[in-house]
């Protein structure tokens, strides 16, 4: 039934007033989430947004779709739970550098190794937003804030690298101002089965203006960002003219032609290898020495936490345990 209707954008938009700050790349995040859903199948009824604390989290009043505004961190949490209870309903997570890496580390981290089938958006802009620009977990060296005036001491996450570190089976990165990077990120996001963890760039245009503005811009995003794609040479540039390759385990830029070097000298991408050291060279690739990349970075299969509790909960009915009780009791109790 879900295949013969068809659904737009406007579908996934709820009635509410969208408070971000005009400028805000929150709006361009939430746009194209209403674009990727109505690409789908799958109708609103059948899909919850889950939210921490941050700007961000406010994600969920503006679809029209079941949506949870939940504790500072613990998104992940009452995701889970809300998959297990309702294995049939898509599970989005919508969080962001300080929700998602600084309070909600711990949980971000196990939801992660878990492999539950949820997706994970992480708005990352460098900054406390909703506290009025305190620095963020992912705040660089130096970063003079309110809460830092003569400079951050922290050396910063890489989201992409935390999630590697857990071995997440899905890893993916794209710009607020990039519909075109945006858009089959996120359906490629969906259609994984487990958790889907995906980093958007995101500016913060009051207390963080131009956080990636040395990749985001137009002018130089060609030879700043790398676009990845399964099976392809790592070439990038305005003039594709530019690759990457590896020696030994480190990536290098190369210019394609000189040196005697040529695109088949370029690293191909391979989003399905199961070991984590490629991934996890992709994950800490930074500007200027390195393009920022872009795409999916990792998508392979593992067993996933939803799935096995509710394989474990049909042996023990198999097995004699009829309810609740009868699985909390067990046959080997006694009374004392």
């Amino acid at each position: 039934m879900n295949e013969q209707r068809k659904f737009r954008p406007k579908d996934f938009s709820s009635d509410q007033n969208v408070r971000w700050c005009p400028g805000c790349g929150d709006y361009a995040i939430l746009a194209g989430v209403h674009r990727a859903l109505a690409k789908q199948a799958i109708p609103p009824e059948q899909i919850a947004v889950v939210s921490g604390i941050g700007c961000s989290s406010r994600f969920p009043y503006y679809m029209s779709t079941y949506g949870f505004h939940t504790i500072h961190g613990r998104a992940p949490a009452f995701a889970t739970g809300l998959k297990i209870a309702k294995p049939e309903m898509q599970v989005w997570v919508v969080t962001g550098d300080g929700d998602g890496l600084s309070i909600g580390g711990n949980h971000l981290i196990h939801v992660l190794r878990r492999n539950v089938d949820l997706n994970i958006l992480m708005f990352n802009n460098r900054i406390y937003g909703l506290t009025k620009g305190q620095y963020s977990p992912t705040s660089e060296v130096g970063k003079t804030t309110k809460s830092t005036p003569m400079g951050s001491l922290d050396h910063p996450f890489k989201p992409l690298q935390v999630a590697a570190g857990a071995d997440a089976t899905f890893l993916a990165r794209t710009l607020d101002v990039d519909a075109k990077v945006m858009q089959p990120v996120l359906a490629a996001a969906m259609a994984h089965k487990g958790t889907s963890f995906v980093e958007i760039l995101q500016n913060c245009n009051i207390f963080n203006d131009g956080a990636w503005a040395a990749i985001a811009a137009k002018n130089i995003r060609a030879d700043a960002t790398l676009l990845l794609e399964h099976g392809a040479p790592m070439i990038f540039g305005a003039d594709r003219d530019k690759g990457i390759r590896l020696v030994g385990l480190r990536p290098e830029v190369f210019v394609i032609g000189e040196n005697g070097l040529t695109e088949a000298d370029a690293w191909v991408h391979d989003a399905h290898d199961p070991e984590m050291t490629r991934t996890m060279i992709l994950a800490q690739f930074e500007s200027p020495k390195l393009p920022t990349p872009l795409g999916v970075i990792r998508s392979i299969e593992r067993p996933r936490y939803d799935k096995g509790v509710h394989e474990q909960v049909n042996q023990a009915a198999v097995n004699g345990n009829k309810n609740l009780q009868e699985m909390l009791v067990g046959r080997r109790s006694w009374t004392v």
